[in-house]
């Protein structure tokens, strides 16, 4: 290949999509919303995935959900986030979304080790039984028809009981056009350190679709050192960017794209919180929701910066644009990074558990009727998103 054509050749292809960088925003709960995927795309490029969507709830067009999945018109590509545990139900949640227009690239979630989700069979729970995980995969990839799907995952479920590479295989075969590994195990939650030596097996095993890594990327460096050391495609970062949309901008420059360029002086921050707290409200079209909604970012972004602990607990109840105004105004704009201690891990971590299970789930690798019927029911989960 000549160096003008290296030069124009994406960075990441997932399908027909290709990627400038390739960098995918994580799907979190309550987090990555419209307001917080515009936020990010204006500082830098990939994908940006939503928040996890019930399949159950897309179906029966649950209100919440049908919020969810909108996107501004900004956005492109657009990409959603499915959970589901019964094949149909998903296939049917992915052609509504293909037949309707809602996305350019669908992710199913075979990840979460949330004990309300795992304790019904799904998450990452599901790929134990590997015969359910074909069928949602392959069922989903032909209804997905021109839009490629995608399958995040872990590691398994604890250390004597992993997945991810027979899941990877399953997945190459069914159709998927990527696959993504948060290299730890549901057991692990999001303690501990990322497995990477994981995402380097992965690579190993599933050779004709892209692989991309998961864990501890709190930084520009972290995310060039996984593609280094794993030979990773890409890269899926998720509470590495909590209060920090910025890292973006810094992924792509990283990757040689083009962004603006960030100086995270306190000004800088709290320019970008104040820009977050009018998308929420934008988003939620309710500038009370929108005001409280932003509180839970606080502690993210101002980490390690001279922010008192009064100014703190104002922003943090804060119910008004004009508020959230008066208290920035206060702020030393020129006060430089912190270095340090801005940096490191940021959101939940926990510590290790066992995880919650369906009864009798780990006695086999085979769906048996009562497993079944517990599927169903968890399927009649309607809390949208």
């Amino acid at each position: 290949m000549t160096a003008s054509a290296l030069a124009s050749a994406p960075a990441l292809r997932i399908g027909p999509l290709d990627l400038d960088v390739p960098v995918v925003l994580a799907p979190m709960a309550g987090i990555t919303n419209t307001a917080f995927r515009r936020l990010c795309r204006e500082y830098g490029a990939g994908l940006y995935v939503s928040e996890m969507i019930t399949s159950r709830a897309l179906v029966e067009r649950n209100d919440t959900t049908m919020r969810l999945i909108r996107h501004h018109e900004s956005e492109t590509p657009r990409s959603i986030q499915l959970y589901g545990v019964d094949p149909a139900t998903v296939a049917e949640a992915v052609r509504i979304i293909v037949a309707e227009d809602h996305a350019d690239h669908i992710d199913l979630n075979f990840g979460c080790p949330v004990p309300k989700v795992t304790r019904k069979g799904g998450g990452a729970a599901l790929p134990w039984k590997t015969e359910l995980f074909r069928e949602i995969v392959e069922r989903a990839a032909k209804a997905s028809g021109p839009l490629p799907l995608t399958v995040k995952m872990r590691k398994g479920i604890d250390d004597d009981h992993l997945t991810y590479l027979e899941a990877g295989r399953i997945a190459e075969g069914a159709g998927a056009a990527a696959v993504a590994l948060h290299a730890r195990t549901a057991a692990q939650f999001y303690s501990g350190q990322a497995d990477w030596s994981a995402i380097t097996r992965l690579v190993e095993t599933v050779t004709s679709i892209p692989v991309l890594g998961n864990g501890d990327i709190w930084s520009a460096d972290d995310a060039v050192r996984m593609r280094e050391e794993t030979g990773c495609a890409g890269v899926v970062v998720g509470r590495g960017c909590l209060g920090r949309p910025w890292l973006f901008g810094e992924l792509a420059t990283a990757f040689g794209a083009d962004a603006p360029p960030v100086d995270a002086t306190l000004g800088f921050v709290a320019s970008a919180f104040r820009r977050h707290a009018e998308l929420l409200v934008e988003f939620f079209d309710d500038e009370g929701r929108g005001c409280r909604d932003i509180r839970k970012h606080v502690a993210w972004y101002f980490k390690g910066y001279p922010v008192g602990g009064d100014t703190r607990a104002a922003l943090a109840t804060a119910s008004s644009l004009e508020e959230i105004d008066a208290l920035l105004a206060t702020l030393d704009r020129d006060a430089p990074y912190p270095g340090a201690a801005a940096e490191g891990q940021r959101g939940r971590a926990g510590t290790p558990k066992r995880p919650a299970l369906p009864d009798r789930w780990l006695e086999s690798r085979l769906l048996d009727d009562n497993t079944t019927a517990g599927l169903a029911a968890a399927e009649l989960d309607h809390s949208g998103g």
